[in-house]
């Protein structure tokens, strides 16, 4: 099983599975410019396609969340228990942000190294 989420700059934060089709996926990632991405068995159940940045779509909303759906229910099958895996994972590398990082856990102070209450 394989899920991932990369950008244009290859900053892929997540992955699970062989180191072949991983480097195929980094690649189809670096390539198409930025998406997120499904995979299991060598096979891509799933993508959505992020041109701007590796982080925005330019697709309308409606297809964005749809998308987005199929592939938080590709990953909850594969095992994930995050609520938002892809967008979780697509806000921890933020170098805009270098004081804050969102973890499984919440929002957490990097300088303090604790979690901020909500």
């Amino acid at each position: 099983m394989t899920w991932l989420k990369a950008d244009v700059m290859v900053n892929a934060e997540y992955l699970v599975g062989s180191a072949i089709f991983l480097s195929a996926l980094i690649v189809l990632v670096i390539t198409l410019g930025g998406r997120f991405v499904a995979a299991q068995n060598g096979q891509v159940l799933a993508e959505l396609d992020l041109q701007i940045a590796g982080l925005m779509s330019l697709r309308p909303f409606e297809t964005v969340r749809s998308k987005l759906v199929v592939l938080r229910d590709i990953v909850r099958g594969m095992g994930c228990r995050l609520p938002e895996p892809f967008l979780q994972l697509a806000f921890l590398p933020l170098p805009v942000i270098p004081h804050l990082k969102i973890t499984d856990r919440g929002l957490v102070d990097v300088d303090r190294f604790e979690l901020i209450a909500a």
